[in-house]
């Protein structure tokens, strides 16, 4: 979530300054605000801040807003906050539109103002405690990074908007060297710790907008690398494993190295119609299997 403040966020939507100074007022004590008084604002403030909770008045200007909670309903970024419809229409019928397109809730003016903020305050409790409860869902209990369940998830977004953007989409899969041996030898408190160390190696080198890193099982992780050429990738891929040998984890019971080492596979694609995600996994997971057969410690890769 993209906060503007530790406070949660409310987006207010209505062209009535004196509404949007009345709701202003008795709301920015709690949370932080954003306002603007058009349909088309509406979208564009959903996206860039995602708010906890939008206000949005039904009779805008430019759309209405009921196409705008449509429009909110229909992208995978803004789907999940939850809107509140505002308008001077009471009628059983409008209530009823509203909840159809996804509305948590419908207030009609002139506001009561008591009774606005406590259905406010619940929405929002609601909605963080979603956040937390997912958030926990799709974290790695281990490392603390996303898990595979979130790891699919990304990879089909990233897929699509590859698939819209005619952009190359690379996926590095990766796993810790005669990770066996280790546990056996160093036990598996110690095997454990090691894979916190990797992970934390591996969230701190994924840097730029989009990159994704997650464990995918085991002694293995994968990062999800849109917009990538295989060569930038290999690059990415050199980097992660270079600083796995720099963090000098001893590894006496390793073939290849006296210290802890990754190999690395990596597939890249334009994501299109002839293939699917699973198959750019696989691609991924060969070449990881590439690696280890040729001597372990190293990157193999390929162009779909």
């Amino acid at each position: 979530m993209n906060r503007l403040h530790d406070k949660a966020c409310i987006l207010i939507v209505d062209d009535d300054e004196i509404m949007v100074e009345i709701l202003s007022a008795n709301l920015k004590q709690d949370y932080k605000i954003i306002t603007t008084g058009s349909g088309s604002g509406a979208l564009e403030c959903a996206a860039r801040y995602r708010p906890d909770l939008i206000l949005l008045d039904i009779g805008l200007p430019d759309i209405t807003g009921h196409e705008v909670c449509r429009a909110l309903k229909n992208s995978d970024n803004t789907r999940d906050i939850p809107v509140i419809f505002t308008t001077a229409r009471d009628t059983d019928e409008d209530e009823l539109i509203g909840l159809n397109l996804g509305a948590r809730d419908y207030f009609t003016k002139p506001y009561m103002v008591k009774l606005i903020l406590a259905r406010i305050a619940i929405q929002i409790d609601l909605k963080l405690k979603t956040d937390l409860l997912e958030n926990l869902a799709n974290l790695d209990g281990l490392t603390g990074i996303s898990n595979r369940r979130n790891f699919d998830i990304q990879l089909d977004q990233e897929w699509r908007r590859g698939r819209r953007n005619d952009t190359e989409l690379s996926l590095c899969m990766m796993d810790v060297d005669y990770f066996k041996q280790y546990n056996d030898n160093y036990g598996h408190a110690q095997g454990d710790r090691c894979l916190k160390i990797i992970a934390s190696i591996l969230n701190s080198q994924t840097k730029r907008a989009g990159d994704f890193v997650a464990r995918y099982g085991g002694e293995e992780f994968v990062v999800i690398l849109p917009s990538r050429t295989l060569a930038e990738a290999k690059q990415f891929a050199e980097m992660l494993r270079q600083a796995v040998i720099d963090k000098n984890i001893p590894h006496k019971h390793s073939k290849s190295s006296s210290r802890i080492t990754m190999s690395f596979g990596i597939a890249t694609v334009i994501p299109s119609g002839t293939i699917d995600p699973q198959d750019l996994l696989t691609a991924a997971d060969k070449e990881l299997y590439n690696a280890k057969e040729s001597g372990r410690n190293r990157i193999s890769s390929i162009q779909l």
